[in-house]
Formats: structure tokens, C-alpha cells, sequence
């Protein structure tokens, strides 16, 4: 993705099932579960920006010692510096002991991060303030294990103000923060249940009364005081999550690929933890996928294949690759299958696998063009050569300079110095001859492209460029955990705009403006997405080019084209994750509708404010 949004937090859950001696026996070190946490979160470091945080709880501790820990750092390198707090722990300790290491029950006892229930989160801001107040884990403390609780979590709720109302109990959590609402609820319900049965406290039934009313997609953990702990997926499975068990430890991520590289285990040991349900376990160690939610269609959320999850789970490369496939027709109908004068690249390193795909694509017409000619116009030795050396032009057109930053604030500055993020590499196109095609993961705001990239690639002296999307038109705002929502970031919605107003079709601006404040009035604003009407009178190529007319600097001497995939192409490549309303609109819980609703009337009304 060219354009830098923030998105996605990524969870890592550990349970050990054994005592740490069993660890220390087997593996070398009873800081086994510590060492398991680090590498489930490096692994998933791409869905952390903003800060990490840890939690751990202790089983079986005396009475009038702590039970629950936690630990946050905010800003850049959040994991490593955690984790080197730790080690200088460590260390501190070993001055005083030196043989400590052998004796896991004592440094249970001396170190706050040595528990059996570990739970780490990684932080991608969408609300709230980038400090160590936002950082994931929040913990609800009680002298009363049982009413300890420690959350984190992968999500966003758009019914905060509503779930803060619901609540009988003073809460001290902030109200800014979704995970604020969250802990407060099932901290109430869990409350609660201690009163009315302290000795048989049951997550599942606590979790089906606190979590009815959430809406939002979210994947998060909770651990109790007491060693209880889960996991919770909401019920259209918006947001990712798996695990793996066996009999020495539960584990849980945001990812597949985290878990298995990080336990060694196959791709078939490692479940999906399925919509609306939770794996619990409880403080003796029964483990348990649990029903918490009443079954809705499933909508997991498609972004995740095209860009956010990495690459390296083999689904998701499977899928970037047919994204990239599908494309080839439209490629080939753009430039009117003259590769021969055509380069095909990508735009940034999130797009490659998209590339990989677009090429085979294009390979497969190639070759089928080569077949037929061998086999029924070649005439010779060096004609069948010709052929066979025939190959799709591939180059590495733009490298991206890691180290620049645009710390000037003056916009005619920056907008000189956003330009030269990305290098080129010279010498690669014919000028005036060759089409440059370019692929990029999505396309949200496309400033990038109009400051940055597409003068960048004008000045190799191309005939036409062509950017192509491996993602469709992004029209709608997201509230589900990434920080898309605002109308008026989205290209696609500015061009929808301006050609309402070229073919004097304004009126539906106004006439969705009025549905939106009538729905505001009559408290019915999450019943309807009205602002699908915006974009009806067009089709997608409509659309599409007038994007590329917005983005095309007025400087630029090249014809600029855009190619987005399509929403059949989409479902086609990512059958399982169908979760679309970041292009269709179709939003698969009340609150969207309410979102879109709402980010529309802000737009109108001139409100630099999210949609939730």
C-alpha cells in the first residue's frame, strides 16, 4: 500500500500446562513460554507501530503476593525493549543469585514477568492517543484474584458510548479507548458471578452475558487473577485469529504462520479459532472452543489477505497471487497485448506476491501465443528461437529509501521532499516507446501516487503508465479495527464527487445529506448505508478514470491509466474472506451503516472528525 494508513494490532496468548520445572527439564530453560512469547511477537511485528505490551499471571501463589503483571512501552522498537527489561531483570537477579536459573519456583517468586499465562499485544493505533495509557494490555485490579482481569485485543467497537451507558458499576477505565469498554463490561459480569458462585466461576457464561451487545469486529484475550484465561472471536469473524495446542502448551495469534514457525508445527495442527467462539482455559488447565455468540454469517475481513496478514501464511500467498492473476485480462486489454513494448513492475514491497501473479497471468498469454506460432507459423530454427526467448519485461522500476524522511512541515517543502521517498532506476524504458505498468497492493487516498510516485516514473520518459490495483476501488469507511473513516480521504469517493457535480447530478449529494440528518434525528442511523447512492449513477471504469484524471499531476507528460481489480476477481481469489464493505458498502454489523452514515454527514458539513 502506497498510501500509509494505520491498521491492524496484532495478540500472541501463551498457556503453559506444565510447571516451569517441566520446561527448564525438557528445553534447557524455564524461561520456555517468556522465549515463545517474544518470538509470537516478532513474528507478527508488521501489526506494531505504536507500542507492545505483556501480561503474565501466576498460578497457585500464596495468599498476599501478587498474581498479575504487566508491562507497556510505547514508540518504535516497543518488543525489543520489553524483553530487554526483562533480561536486565534477569540479570539483577543473577547478580544476587547467581545460580538462580536452576531453581524455577524461586524465580516464579522473584520475577513479576515469570508466569503460567503470558498474553503479549502489539499496538497499531486507530483512536486514542499514541502513549502508554493506549497500549494494550488494560488491567481491571482487585485484592481478590478472581477479580483481576487483564485484556488486550485486535478491534474496534462503534457502540463504546452505548456499552459505558449499559454498565451498573463505576468504571476507572477511560473512555476513549474501545478496549476500555470492553474490560469494564466483562469485568461487571465477572464481578458478578463471583457474587453469586465465587467457587465455580464460568467463562463461558460470563462471556455470552458481557459480550451480547458488542459491536465490532474483534479478536481479544482476557486473563484472570485466578489463572483462568480466553480468547474471543467476534461472531462474523471480522478479525483474524488461531491456535494450537497440545499437552504442554495452548497458544494463540493473530496469525498463522507466527504460530507455526515459532512451535515448528505443520499448517494442519494450526485451528482457526472459529466466529463467536472463545478457547478458554481454565485455572487446572481444561481447554475448551466454546460457543459464546449467537452463529452470523461469516465476514472475515478481506483486507487481511490482500495486504495486512504477511505473506508468508500459504493461503495468502495463494490468494495475492490469483489477485495478481486476475488482472492479467484487463492488462492486456489496456495496453492491447503488446508486451513487447510494455514493463511490468510493483509498487511498494507489499504488492510483490500481486506481481508474482500479475506475471504468470501475462506468461500464460505469452505462451499460448508461442505454442500456436511454433506449431503453426514457425519456419525455422531461428525462428522457433525468436519465439522462445520471448519474455514478459520485467524490471524493478522504483526502490524505496528507507532512510528519508520528510521532517519539513512547510506542505510546498514537503511535498518536494515526499516526492524523492522512492528512487528509480534509470536507463530500464524506451522513451516515448514503452508502457509502464505498475502494480500496487490498494489504492485508499492515492496521495502517494500523485506526489510521489507517478512523477517519479514520468521522468524514465514512459509513453503511458499504468497503475493497477490489486484491490478494488476502497469507497466506504472501516470501523473494525483500521484507520479508514473519513469520506473524504478516499479517492474514489472524490471522484464519484466530482463527476455528480461535471454531470450536474448534485442533488443526490444533497438529497443522501438530508436521508442522513433525518436518520440522525429519528435515531435510525445505523439502519441504512445511504451513501451507496453517491456512487450508483457511475460504473467502475467511470470511476476509475476519472482517479486517474485526479492523480495525474498537471506537470506529467505521459498518459496515466488505473486499473483496479474487480469485485468478482476479489471473491474469486479470497473465497473465504469475503468480509467487502470496504467496497461495496455492505457492512456485515449495524455500526457500519451508522459509520458510514455519520463519516458522510462530517464531509458534508466540513468536520475533520473520524466516523466513530
Amino acid at each position: 500500500m502506497s498510501d500509509a494508513i494505520q491498521h491492524e494490532c496484532g495478540l500472541a496468548y501463551i498457556r503453559l500446562l506444565k510447571p516451569l520445572s517441566y520446561y527448564q527439564k525438557k528445553y534447557g530453560t524455564a524461561f520456555y513460554g517468556l522465549n515463545k512469547l517474544y518470538l509470537l511477537m516478532e513474528k507478527q511485528h508488521n501489526r506494531g507501530q505504536d507500542g507492545a505490551g505483556i501480561a503474565a499471571v501466576k498460578l497457585n501463589v500464596e495468599p498476599g503476593n501478587p498474581s498479575s503483571y504487566r508491562m507497556r512501552i510505547s514508540g518504535a522498537q516497543a518488543i525489543a525493549k520489553i524483553f530487554q527489561n526483562i533480561q536486565q531483570e534477569v540479570s539483577a537477579l543473577e547478580q544476587l543469585y547467581p545460580d538462580i536459573k536452576a531453581h524455577p519456583g524461586l524465580m516464579k517468586g522473584y520475577l513479576n514477568c515469570m508466569g503460567e499465562v503470558l498474553l503479549g499485544h502489539l499496538r497499531y493505533g486507530t483512536q486514542g492517543k499514541n502513549d502508554v495509557a493506549f497500549c494494550h494490555p488494560f488491567v481491571k485490579a482487585h485484592i481478590n484474584p478472581t477479580r483481576t482481569l487483564t485484556m488486550a485485543g485486535n478491534f474496534n467497537l462503534v457502540n463504546t458510548e452505548e456499552l459505558f451507558n449499559n454498565l451498573k458499576s463505576t468504571t476507572s477505565t477511560s473512555k476513549e479507548s474501545d478496549l476500555g469498554a470492553m474490560i469494564e463490561t466483562i469485568h461487571e459480569a465477572l464481578c458478578e458471578a463471583d457474587d453469586s458462585n465465587p467457587d465455580q466461576l464460568n467463562l463461558e457464561t460470563i462471556l455470552k452475558k458481557a459480550t451480547i451487545n458488542f459491536d465490532g469486529g474483534f479478536v481479544c484475550s482476557g486473563l484472570v487473577g485466578n489463572g483462568d484465561s480466553f480468547v474471543l472471536r467476534d461472531a462474523h469473524g471480522i478479525r483474524p485469529a488461531y491456535y494450537f495446542c497440545n499437552d504442554e502448551i495452548v497458544v494463540a495469534a493473530s496469525e498463522r504462520p507466527a504460530i507455526m514457525t515459532s512451535f515448528h508445527v505443520p499448517l494442519e495442527e494450526v485451528k482457526e479459532l472459529q466466529p463467536g467462539h472463545a478457547l478458554i482455559v481454565d485455572a487446572q488447565g481444561k481447554v475448551k472452543e466454546a460457543n459464546i455468540l449467537p452463529a452470523q454469517e461469516k465476514k472475515a475481513c478481506s483486507f487481511e489477505r490482500i495486504y495486512f496478514s504477511r505473506g508468508s501464511d500459504a493461503a495468502i500467498y495463494k490468494e495475492r497471487m490469483q489477485l495478481g492473476k486476475n488482472l492479467a485480462a484487463n492488462v492486456l486489454d489496456a495496453i492491447e497485448n503488446d508486451l513487447k513494448n510494455t514493463i511490468v513492475s510493483f509498487i511498494p514491497n507489499t504488492a510483490e506476491i500481486a506481481f508474482y501473479g500479475l506475471i504468470k497471468g501475462l506468461e500464460d498469454y505469452l505462451n499460448a501465443i508461442k505454442l500456436d506460432r511454433i506449431l503453426n507459423r514457425a519456419q525455422g530454427p531461428e525462428d522457433i528461437k525468436e519465439i522462445i526467448e520471448r519474455r514478459v519485461r520485467i524490471e524493478k522500476i522504483a526502490i524505496k529509501d528507507v532512510k528519508m524522511r520528510t521532517f519539513i512541515t512547510e506542505d510546498a517543502s514537503r511535498n518536494e521532499m515526499v516526492q524523492h521517498v522512492y528512487d528509480i532506476t534509470y536507463g530500464t524504458v524506451n522513451k516515448g516507446t514503452d508502457t509502464l505498468v505498475v502494480i500496487d497492493d490498494s489504492i485508499v487516498r492515492g496521495t502517494t501516487l500523485k506526489e510521489s510516485i507517478i512523477k517519479m516514473l514520468d521522468r524514465l520518459g514512459p509513453k503511458r503508465i499504468i497503475v493497477v490495483s490489486s484491490a478494488p476501488q476502497i469507497r466506504y469507511p472501516d470501523c473494525y479495527g483500521i484507520d479508514m473513516s473519513k469520506m473524504g480521504d478516499f479517492i474514489a469517493f472524490q471522484a464519484a464527487v466530482a463527476l455528480l457535480k461535471e454531470t450536474k447530478q448534485e442533488h443526490i449529494l444533497n438529497t443522501t445529506y438530508e436521508l442522513c440528518k433525518a436518520a440522525v434525528a429519528s435515531n435510525t442511523l445505523a439502519q441504512e448505508n445511504y451513501v451507496k447512492a453517491i456512487y450508483e449513477p457511475f460504473t467502475a471504469q467511470e470511476i476509475s478514470a476519472k482517479i486517474a484524471a485526479l492523480l495525474t499531476p498537471a506537470d506529467v507528460h505521459a498518459q496515466v491509466d488505473i486499473i483496479y481489480q474487480t469485485l468478482e476477481g476479489l471473491h474469486h481469489a479470497c473465497p473465504e474472506n469475503n468480509g467487502d464493505w470496504y467496497f461495496t458498502g455492505n457492512y456485515p454489523t449495524p455500526g457500519g451503516n451508522k459509520v458510514v452514515n455519520k463519516a458522510f454527514l462530517n464531509y458534508i458539513e466540513g468536520k475533520n472528525e473520524r466516523g466513530y
